[in-house]
């Protein structure tokens, strides 16, 4: 059964990182889908990781970076949950409960590409590619993950672009938000 769900959800969220709007129409929308996509935390953990390491490896900071890994990953988990939880909120206060349940699932299982995309923009940098072409790999994955989320919110929630938009900037800003207090409360 899990290995299904996995399987499922990973193939919805490549199709829809390809602009594939089918990706949508692969996952259910039940209590047993919506569960099982949440095995997509575990998925996104080895990203989580690897930004940590890259950033710790551009830096040359190699010291107390078990700290700041158990910080990035509360950070990481707590940020997904509170995301979940403010989308419930809107989408019952939007009329869009029916939906809810497929765009978290989607949502869930979309993270595992993003993460895949920001860490692969990061490579060409520690492999010492030149300042404008690890930029611009940096540039154009973080803008393609923001736009499979912003894609896979739209289709999943049958919302217009701007409120798609919207969604995405508050998932950013709750992540950006909860960096910067673990930053402000570190030593």
């Amino acid at each position: 059964m899990m290995l299904s769900t996995v399987a499922i959800g990973l193939s919805a969220a490549l199709r829809l990182a390809r602009g594939r709007a089918d990706g949508v129409a692969l996952v259910g929308d039940d209590e047993g889908a919506t569960a099982g996509s949440f095995w997509a935390i575990a998925f996104c953990l080895p990203s989580v990781v690897c930004r940590v390491l890259m950033s710790r490896l551009e830096t040359a900071e190699l010291a107390g970076g078990s700290h700041e890994m158990a910080r990035e990953l509360i950070i990481f988990v707590l940020g997904w949950l509170i995301f979940i939880e403010a989308t419930y909120w809107l989408a019952r206060s939007l009329g869009l409960m029916h939906r809810w349940r497929r765009f978290i699932v989607v949502w869930n299982w979309c993270n595992v590409i993003e993460g895949v995309l920001v860490v692969a923009g990061g490579v060409p940098g520690l492999l010492g590619a030149p300042t404008t072409i690890d930029e611009a790999c940096q540039l154009i994955t973080l803008g393609w993950a923001l736009w499979l989320e912003w894609y896979a919110t739209r289709l999943s929630l049958g919302v217009d672009g701007f409120t798609a938009f919207g969604l995405v900037v508050l998932d950013q800003a709750i992540g950006i938000t909860l960096a910067a207090v673990a930053i402000s409360l570190s030593p």
